[in-house]
């Protein structure tokens, strides 16, 4: 990797209006980020394609998310006995934000195509993944595998 692109994928470099994969290539979200900058704030327009991907997630990030346009549904991972023990919870466009916490393990279906704009606050340098074997995948910046455990 070169230094200029080191640089400017660190958490330090503040990013302004591009378009990424959020949540990696497999998440199906398409990320318009109005400005990136790890340390302190991010603003991202948020494309959900129907569907989601199989991996229950957490964030690096708290973040407060309008929905737009079309609805999700959020699934709530508990334990690796029992995926959802709470109520499914569903999204529709709302002037109520909703609030997602860093440590939240979830993962969200769209149906068709979903709309949100997403103000997210400083990024912690790891977070969590588990596959559908329940393995625990660690992340770090730029989706980089880490060993550790939740």
């Amino acid at each position: 990797m070169t230094i200029l692109r080191k640089i400017y994928t660190s958490k330090w470099f503040p990013r302004i209006a591009y378009k990424k994969y959020d949540g990696g290539k497999e998440s199906g979200v398409i990320g318009y980020c109005l400005i990136e900058w790890k340390i302190l704030f991010s603003i991202v327009l948020l494309k959900f394609n129907h569907g989601s991907r199989e991996n229950y997630h957490s964030h690096a990030f708290n973040a407060v998310t309008w929905f737009l346009s079309g609805r999700v549904k959020e699934e709530t991972y508990v334990n690796h006995f029992a995926r959802i023990d709470f109520p499914d919870k569903w999204f529709i466009p709302s002037v109520i934000p909703k609030i997602t916490r860093r440590g939240k393990i979830h993962r969200v279906h769209s149906i068709g195509t979903t709309w949100a704009l997403s103000f997210r606050g400083p990024w912690r340098n790891t977070w969590h993944e588990i596959d559908k074997n329940n393995k625990v995948i660690t992340l770090t910046h730029g989706r980089k595998q880490v060993h550790g455990k939740i």
